[in-house]
């Protein structure tokens, strides 16, 4: 079986790279797909519209770009693996996570168990909750090998 994850969330470690070495590893049949990764590219992403009178507007904006790619990507994929680092609030992130819920996607969590409390809601909707990479690329093993 082949799948297609969209990898949503934490931009600032290098998970993805993690993920995608272990499932390649693991001989998995995946293709990965994931938002702009480059922040500043991200945050630039509608300012070829035109000027705007605020950074409010400048942000709006851009948002609605990228979200061309993000709600394309993840309505495409099979699964979607929404990170959570431990540097940033990463409200993008609990976003995709009420749109695979809203859209009945299979979604999991990647977290460290300090920020257990904040993301309760987040994690009941997940098909999974994983502290690890690893724990990640043994799920995506299972899926698709069992």
């Amino acid at each position: 079986m082949s799948f297609t994850v969209y990898l949503s969330g934490e931009i600032h470690t290098d998970w993805r790279d993690q993920i995608q070495s272990g499932a390649q590893a693991a001989g998995l049949d995946v293709e990965f797909t994931a938002p702009v990764t480059d922040h500043p590219a991200s945050d630039a992403a509608g300012d070829h519209l035109g000027e705007t009178p605020s950074q409010f507007w400048r942000d709006h904006q851009s948002s609605k770009v990228n979200a061309i790619r993000t709600r394309t990507l993840i309505e495409q994929s099979d699964l979607v693996v929404v990170r959570f680092g431990d540097k940033y609030k990463q409200w993008n992130a609990a976003f995709d996570a009420g749109y695979c819920a809203a859209l009945g996607k299979p979604y999991v969590t990647l977290h460290d168990e300090d920020i257990i409390h904040p993301l309760k809601e987040v994690d009941a909707g997940a098909q999974a909750w994983c502290k690890t990479t690893e724990q990640v690329v043994q799920t995506l093993q299972y899926v698709l090998k069992a």
